[in-house]
């Protein structure tokens, strides 16, 4: 009788990963993962090589985001140190990034071995599972406990450590496959559904309710609820606002659709949310950005509700009037049984919305009219607008620092009523994680080719992770550039011009950087703009370069409004 074949633990790890259907890896290949590598390539399954494990993490996390589906990140044990950062955005956003290690030495563990760290240790407080795999023939097991981590109850990142001995030794082929679960392909995740005791009373309230309101967070997006919330609002006529710093889970098709839940950067917001006898928050959390559900964002008498998929969301929902556990699909289905329509509740929501885009259109056209009279240098959000008006439906939006985020925020929805419908919006979640930009911009490019993928990057966040540019050469994503170039970390320089005494900012001014010319010298397009007339036909020529662009273009700075609300005056000036 023939030996059975065996393989490395690499080449087991890889395949464990091709039959959950693994779409997209990336890596900075490293002498510890080279058995794992091996493996993908022997599996067919794509790789993409980063310049930095930080920008492996980001592209991770952007396709993770968009696609719905784990993605793997793949490092070894010093670069883990660099993936940290990464694997703190994904775990603010709960995007089921897939983070392994080729680790330190496992039979020497705890003696200084070559490379060593406590990976799991470090990795335990920013994932929803972290673990060390201590037995090549266990390799499929904990591939499979970390993906139904990952993908169950509330998505999240996961981590797991494969130690250098183990990845290079051999193993048989079936390794540890004779156990259950017998079938390790990736399995439709578990839903749960409302107990219809918890239910009625809930369905019962919004009844009774004279103006109710949904917000909407990232249970509804990594549910797939995002048509079943559509339906709801439509139907019933209930206004849905969305959590900030969360990807928009409605189109502008959707008349549902408000805006932002926050009162700074959407102004109608505020008084909808302080009128609303009855808040139903589906897939959210009550935390800092909901004011933890007290007053004054929620009012005392103000009955709130919270809807959760899992008890991690539930955990921190305890300050709900009333809670339910269940998907939020589910419940949004359930939702439209009930027999009742709030259409005056809705157009004086649709109204206050208009309004609000004539107030901040009518704003920005006197600003530039100014700007061009005394040859100012162009408004950040006119830039943003410009931006959006030379894209075209289903194009997808980044944008990535402080003051050039929160101004496109605003210019989104203003564009958004002028009719434009984007394929889809990426930002830095809820630990505005500066430097993600062109990573989420090549995920979004690399997975809609035929979309344009346009970043709008303060200068700042491009320096925190501009590099990450090389891997849309190197893998040919040609994805657009344009930098909000002020000059300096405007956010910051405008938070200290209000909080130091003498009024001045401090260590936060960059020198003149030809943003542009780095592009050209890497074989892209670039152009500078200093005047908005010139503009337009710079993206003009940038699109149809079909190269890697960047436009550098040399705006003022412009505090944005929820910047100005906390650090309006010295004796307050906060971030919270």
């Amino acid at each position: 009788m023939s030996e059975q074949k065996k393989i490395r633990g690499g080449a087991l790890l890889a395949r464990a990963f091709k039959q959950k259907g693994v779409e997209h890896a990336f890596t900075l290949a490293g002498g510890f993962c080279n058995p794992a590598l091996e493996g993908f390539m022997e599996c067919q399954m794509p790789v993409i090589n980063c310049p930095h494990e930080q920008v492996a993490g980001h592209l991770a996390d952007g396709h993770a985001r968009i696609t719905r589906k784990p993605t793997l990140c793949l490092v070894g044990p010093e670069g883990f140190a660099n993936a940290v950062p990464a694997m703190l955005e994904a775990w603010g956003e709960r995007s089921p990034v897939i983070f392994v290690t080729g680790s330190s030495t496992l039979k020497r563990q705890g003696s200084g071995g070559f490379k060593e760290i406590d990976d799991v240790a470090i990795a335990a407080p920013l994932t929803k599972y972290s673990a060390q795999i201590v037995d090549g023939h266990r390799i499929s097991e904990f591939v499979d406990r970390a993906w139904k981590a990952a993908t169950t109850g509330y998505p999240g990142p996961v981590h797991l450590a494969l130690p250098v001995d183990i990845m290079f030794s051999s193993f048989p082929e079936d390794a540890g496959l004779n156990e259950r679960p017998f079938d390790r392909t990736d399995t439709p995740v578990p839903r749960a559904w409302p107990d219809p005791s918890a239910l009625a009373p809930i369905l019962d309230t919004i009844q009774k309710a004279k103006r109710p309101l949904i917000i909407a967070g990232h249970g509804v997006w990594w549910s797939r609820s995002e048509a079943q919330l559509s339906a709801a609002g439509n139907t019933l006529r209930i206004p849905v606002y969305n959590v900030p710093y969360h990807t928009k889970n409605l189109g502008e098709s959707s008349e549902c659709y408000m805006g932002l839940a926050d009162f700074h950067q959407y102004h109608p917001s505020k008084p909808a949310i302080h009128e609303a006898d009855v808040v139903v928050m589906v897939g959210c959390r009550l935390d800092n950005q909901m004011n933890f559900g007290n007053p004054p964002f929620i009012p005392e008498n103000t009955k709130l509700v919270c809807v959760n998929g899992s008890h991690e969301e539930l955990d921190y929902n305890h300050a709900a009037d009333m809670q339910l556990l269940s998907d939020p699909g589910a419940f949004l289905e359930a939702l439209t049984t009930v027999k009742k329509t709030w259409h005056d509740w809705f157009n004086l929501q649709v109204q206050r919305r208009q309004t609000w885009v004539q107030e901040w259109s009518d704003h920005i056209a006197a600003e530039s009219a100014t700007d061009l009279a005394e040859g100012r240098k162009m408004h950040p959000l006119q830039l943003g607008l410009d931006v959006q008006a030379a894209m075209n439906d289903g194009d997808w939006l980044i944008f990535d620092g402080g003051n050039t985020h929160f101004w496109n925020e605003i210019g989104v929805n203003i564009a958004a009523k002028r009719g434009l419908k984007l394929g889809g919006i990426l930002h830095p979640g809820n630990y505005s994680l500066l430097g993600v930009g062109v990573s989420f911009a090549f995920a979004a490019k690399h997975i809609h080719p035929e979309k344009n993928a346009v970043l709008i990057t303060g200068d700042g966040a491009f320096l925190s992770g501009g590099l990450s540019i090389e891997a849309c050469f190197q893998e040919k994503v040609p994805i657009i550039v344009i930098v909000d170039n002020n000059g300096g970390l405007d956010c910051i320089s405008q938070q200290q011009e209000r909080l130091f005494e003498n009024g001045q900012h401090y260590a936060t001014d960059f020198r003149d950087i030809p943003f542009h010319g780095m592009f050209e010298g890497m074989g892209g397009h670039g152009e500078l703009v200093t005047r908005r007339e010139d503009f337009a036909p710079a993206m003009q020529r940038a699109i149809a370069s079909g190269k890697t662009a960047c436009i550098n273009v040399k705006c003022r700075g412009v505090i944005s409004p929820i910047v100005a609300a906390t650090s309006d005056k010295r004796e307050k000036a906060s971030i919270e």
